[in-house]
């Protein structure tokens, strides 16, 4: 299912908000683009849908483990 949820405000004031699938799948823009997450500016107008197709997992490389160890 797809959510929207405030993101951050930055610091000229503009509100962002973060939208994305809460089952992992991969949402896709009115436009057809595919984003495994969305960040928009306050009242973008931006509309998604969740497609069918999961978000890769993709693989960390040795410096991303190294970080999380």
């Amino acid at each position: 299912m797809i959510q929207t949820e405030f993101y951050r405000t930055r610091e000229d004031g503009i509100k962002l908000y973060r939208t994305y699938s809460n089952t992992n799948m991969m949402i896709k823009q009115e436009t057809g683009a595919r984003y495994d997450e969305a960040i928009d500016v306050e009242g973008s107008g931006h509309t998604y849908t969740e497609t069918d197709e999961p978000i890769p997992n993709e693989e960390l490389t040795d410096a991303q483990a190294l970080k999380l160890s």
